[in-house]
């Protein structure tokens, strides 16, 4: 009769954790949306809106290129944008 061993494998993944990275105190408590301009407020544990900071909005464009329209397509693109 064969006799069944147990043995602990352990998770591959397991030695790739760390620990987690410090934490940061948000000076915000809640956060709500603003009905009329679909805008998050950030208010304070004593009801007060805090201002988080501004954020800028970004735009880009791509173009599409053909380098050999004769024969077999050569295609590629361009691509930029815009951060303010």
């Amino acid at each position: 009769m064969a006799t069944e061993q147990s043995s602990t494998v352990r998770p591959w993944g397991s030695g790739r954790l760390a620990p987690y990275p410090t934490t940061v105190k948000r000076p915000h408590a809640t956060v709500t949306i603003d009905p009329d301009t679909q805008r998050g407020v950030f208010r304070d544990h004593a009801g007060q809106v805090v201002e988080m900071g501004k954020h800028g909005t970004s735009s880009g464009t791509e173009t599409s290129t053909t380098t050999n329209s004769d024969s077999a397509n050569d295609q590629g693109h361009d691509q930029d944008s815009q951060q303010d």
